[in-house]
């Protein structure tokens, strides 16, 4: 292992202008290990980009995990099963809401009784939103927020959470 001061050492010498560049086997081996290890560490960095914006644990605060934008980024309202059951109106919050990750629904309650529902697709690059707190729904990959009517609040989206058909008979809430 060579330290430092060790002027000999390929690790640590300084190239200059004048003196030629090493094309020996060794000098060809560790430009393709710093050329592979460059390789590693963007790939880690685009890896980290992916997941970025999700709290420390992965997890938004309503217990759903943040994923990865969707192709086009549209917001586009996703293929719904009609009749799949979501929630019991009771799981719903009053001003407030809950995201169903699989689904790409969230349903919100802005006040008593009154339930809506949009996709859970952020607008902006199709991030699925996390959670709803304060009164808005949350995207966490790059800060968009929405009113619980669906109307961009702040952040980079521009357009609305398109709306999505929902049926209440009773207790239960359902996909149209």
């Amino acid at each position: 292992m060579c330290t430092m001061s060790d002027q000999g050492c390929p690790a640590h010498r300084v190239m200059t202008d004048d003196q030629p560049e090493d094309r020996s086997a060794a000098g060809s081996s560790r430009r393709a290990a710093i050329v592979g290890v460059g390789g590693a560490g963007l790939m880690t960095v685009l890896a980290a980009c992916a997941g970025s914006g999700q709290t420390s644990a992965g997890i938004g605060s309503s217990g759903s995990r943040a994923s990865a934008p969707a192709a086009g980024g549209t917001g586009t309202p996703p293929a719904t099963r009609a009749g799949t059951v979501l929630a019991k109106t009771t799981d719903i919050p009053k001003e407030g809401g809950k995201v169903f990750p699989d689904q790409k629904v969230v349903v919100v309650q802005p006040s008593a009784g009154e339930f809506r529902a949009f996709s859970a697709v952020c607008t902006h690059q199709g991030c699925t939103v996390s959670d709803v707190s304060s009164g808005m729904i949350n995207c966490p990959c790059h800060g968009s927020m929405f009113w619980l009517d669906g109307k961009v609040m702040g952040g980079p989206a521009t357009k609305p959470l398109p709306e999505v058909a929902i049926k209440v008979d009773g207790d239960t809430i359902s996909l149209v």
